[in-house]
């Protein structure tokens, strides 16, 4: 199997590289790639982690109108809140400003229908922080899907969301009958004993997926509360 690589675009942040490229294997279609200082975050061609991820979310909530979602990636997770009538604003944290703008100018075609949605809000900022300032912000819903997990970091400063204190503004932030849910490559046991610690309730739930035919498994944590934190 032959495999041809196209730059579409790179950028540099005091974080490092990102690099948004094409991908063609033999004569199949193009697919678009995003990497981060040369680690893979997420193709075209596999997207059933972002759908899920929202799909599965946006299931445990009876009325999610304020929807956070914490990572733009390639904006599919957005996208796939965007489709629920039931949210009335969706508003994303996204720390990397060349990677919305890539959105927003088309470099990343489908980026420009997404943004487009009135219901869509971006922030470029870095979520701890974004959620740090934010003391009167709340929202029904919060997805978090800014690593592969916390077992495959973009950025080694990451390990910090899956931690007790930033999980801990994630609880401030979240409703009363909200939820938060966070996606996982792999099985993260220390992050269900950390939000455990924060949260009210916290389930873990597996799914299978087929990746290209070799099967694999992906993870989410769901972390409720009952009562406000606040």
């Amino acid at each position: 199997m032959s495999v041809e690589y196209a730059e579409i675009a790179r950028a540099e942040s005091e974080r490092g590289e990102l690099v948004l490229r094409s991908r063609r294997e033999d004569d199949g279609p193009a697919v678009l790639e995003l990497r981060a200082n040369g680690v893979f975050v997420m193709d075209t061609a596999e997207t059933t982690s972002e759908v899920a991820l929202a799909t599965a979310a946006l299931e445990l909530v009876d009325d999610p109108g304020q929807v956070l979602v914490g990572g733009l990636g390639l904006g599919y997770t957005l996208q796939a809140v965007l489709t629920d009538p039931r949210v009335e604003r969706a508003t994303v944290v996204e720390i990397e400003q060349a990677l919305v703008d890539w959105m927003r100018d088309g470099t990343i075609r489908h980026g420009q229908t997404i943004l487009a949605d009135a219901r869509a809000h971006v922030v470029v900022a870095d979520v701890s922080i974004a959620l740090a300032e934010a003391a009167e912000a709340s929202y029904d819903l919060v997805l978090l899907d800014v690593d592969n997990g916390p077992g495959y970091l973009v950025h080694e400063t990451n390990a910090a969301l899956y931690e007790s204190p930033f999980l801990g503004l994630l609880r401030r932030i979240v409703r009363p009958g909200g939820a938060v849910v966070i996606w996982s490559a792999s099985e993260a046991p220390d992050l269900e004993h950390n939000l455990g610690e924060v949260f009210d309730d916290v389930e873990t739930h597996s799914y299978a997926v087929d990746l290209q035919g070799r099967e694999d498994c992906y993870w989410l944590y769901v972390a409720r509360q009952e009562s406000s934190a606040r």
